[in-house]
């Protein structure tokens, strides 16, 4: 079954609907229009160009040009997650790529070569769509974590101080900033998780569909997607807590100023 094609005219006509939220959004005075279309012309140039390099990756499929590229878009999921939450570059990107980069292997590697049993564990046409949907969803539940902890910790410093001052460890006394934050950043994911399937049908399982996979064989892609995706997540999120704190902590267990932009 060959996917039925989409014309760039047609492409521009797709492109139309987005005047229905832009009048919304200018209607209630959000403020948000601009921003709004900025990031929509963004999303489709940097689509245009995933689309013309990803040509050349996979007709190339080279070992130290995917793993190149690997590392490349881990730095720049890794400066983006710290922008986002206003932390010092400085101090947090170590910590932050480490994390990302340890989290994203760990589950590739068991993905391509435990599940799907590739003979070539770099197999371009595999392990770039698997990295890219991996760091896109390990980029927005960090910004969450980490966000959350940060802030709440910064604003409860009394109750954070008065458990260390009763002598709970650094560790400990962080406990619950760590459990909130896991909490805030994945309580919707176990929510989606819930319903797929029921109420919803995601993105995988329907490109797949289109592009002409059958059903069943869509379904259990979209499953591990699923999985994958929760567990490179939780795993990314909890090991940058953890390791950051190294960076973001004196040696009293107190916060340090500059680990913070304004």
């Amino acid at each position: 079954m060959q996917t039925q094609a989409i014309t760039l005219f047609h492409l521009f006509i797709g492109l139309l609907l987005i005047l229905i939220p832009a009048y919304i959004l200018n209607y209630y005075k959000t403020g948000l229009v601009k921003d709004m279309f900025i990031s929509v012309f963004r999303m489709v140039i940097q689509l245009f160009l995933v689309g013309f390099y990803l040509n050349y990756l996979f007709e190339w499929n080279n070992l130290w040009i995917n793993i190149a590229w690997t590392l490349i878009m881990i730095g720049v999921c890794s400066g983006n997650l710290i922008k986002r939450i206003k932390l010092s570059q400085k101090i947090m990107f170590i910590p932050v790529y480490f994390s990302v980069f340890v989290s994203v292997a760990l589950i590739v590697i068991y993905f391509l070569k435990g599940v799907l049993c590739l003979d070539d564990l770099f197999d371009s046409r595999y392990y770039i769509p698997i990295c890219g949907i991996l760091l896109g969803n390990v980029l927005s539940s960090s910004v969450i974590g980490l966000n959350a902890f940060y802030s709440s910790i910064s604003r409860e410093q009394q109750m954070y101080h008065y458990l260390l001052g009763n002598g709970a460890t650094q560790t400990e006394a962080q406990m619950p900033f760590v459990r909130q934050s896991l909490i805030k950043a994945f309580n919707p994911a176990i929510a989606s998780m819930a319903v797929m399937g029921l109420i919803s049908l995601p993105g995988t399982l329907i490109g797949q569909i289109i592009g002409g996979s059958s059903p069943e064989i869509s379904i259990r892609y979209q499953i591990m997607i699923m999985v994958i995706n929760f567990s490179c997540s939780i795993l990314s999120v909890l090991i940058s807590l953890l390791w950051s704190v190294r960076y973001t902590f004196d040696s009293y267990g107190i916060l340090k100023k500059n680990a913070f932009v304004s």
